[in-house]
């Protein structure tokens, strides 16, 4: 009898990355991932089993296993390829470990980072409430619509990723939210969701402000004109909840810039009045 564990990273593969009876994972190189897919293949057949359907964006890592036990979407790749070059679509990969290469996804992903530090801090959760917490903070930043939400109750809803992703607009039911007392009790799932609201303030709070930044002005610069799309920032209302409208009316200040606005979100109207300072005030 054999009484030999797999290696961690194969341990880990099967906890963690099977989803049902589908395998998603990402590696860092070919080598590996060809690696990883001989060790599954031999430890599920001590078992009885055998895995199939195996489909990479790399044909390198799959080509030596049998055609029955490869993905038909494999033999599709040649095809899928001459018809992008035709349409002069090509696809660069960030080499690995070269985060710097991405643009505005890794400084998102940045602050993802810094809100997840200030939401968890030295809280001591479990992995199951942890990996909630996760997938709430994808939920969240997959709902942000990628255009404008029109007033009119006729127009379609405005496309999200998590829209792109399942086909279909997001089912999720209203959040409720927990007091922060729930953090010391025992039921994990109000623990995820107080975290997952702790990260929501201090994400907005951190990154939306990004989208506008204030540096030193050396020149004027245009003042919101009526028409502009434009997002709010609202702690008050429910998390994943982006308010994306339309600046219906602009009142300029006594040096003839653009102080205050009216916002169109829907149906409803949003007025944005100016920051006074205490010299202002005086």
């Amino acid at each position: 009898m054999d009484h030999s564990t797999p290696a961690d990273n194969i341990r880990t593969t099967v906890e963690r990355n099977f989803y049902v009876d589908n395998c998603l994972k990402s590696l860092a190189s070919p080598e590996e991932a060809r690696h990883l897919v001989d060790e599954l293949c031999t430890l599920f057949a001590s078992g009885g089993f055998e895995l199939r359907q195996w489909a990479s964006n790399d044909p390198n890592v799959v080509d030596h296993l049998p055609t029955e036990a490869r993905s038909t979407s494999m033999e599709l790749t040649p095809q899928i390829q001459l018809h992008l070059a035709k349409q002069k679509i090509s696809f660069h990969f960030n080499p690995p470990g070269a985060s710097h290469f991405g643009g505005a996804w890794e400084r998102e992903i940045k602050s993802v980072k810094t809100a997840l530090r200030v939401a968890v801090s030295s809280q001591v959760v479990t992995e199951e409430v942890l990996q909630t917490v996760l997938i709430e903070v994808e939920g969240m930043l997959n709902s942000k619509p990628l255009g404008y939400i029109s007033s009119n109750v006729a127009d379609l809803d405005p496309v999200t990723p998590n829209y792109l992703l399942m086909g279909r607009p997001d089912s999720s039911l209203p959040f409720v939210v927990y007091p922060a007392t729930e953090l010391m009790g025992r039921w994990r799932w109000r623990q995820s969701q107080v975290l997952a609201d702790q990260f929501w303030l201090s994400f907005i709070r951190h990154y939306l402000p990004t989208l506008q930044t204030r540096n030193k002005w050396h020149k004027d610069t245009s003042d919101l004109s009526t028409g502009t799309i434009v997002m709010l920032i609202d702690p008050q209302l429910p998390r994943a909840l982006w308010l994306v409208g339309k600046v219906a009316k602009t009142f300029p200040g006594s040096d003839g810039h653009i102080r205050a606005t009216e916002i169109q979100v829907k149906d409803k109207t949003y007025i944005r009045l100016p920051a006074f300072t205490d010299q202002d005030e005086n």
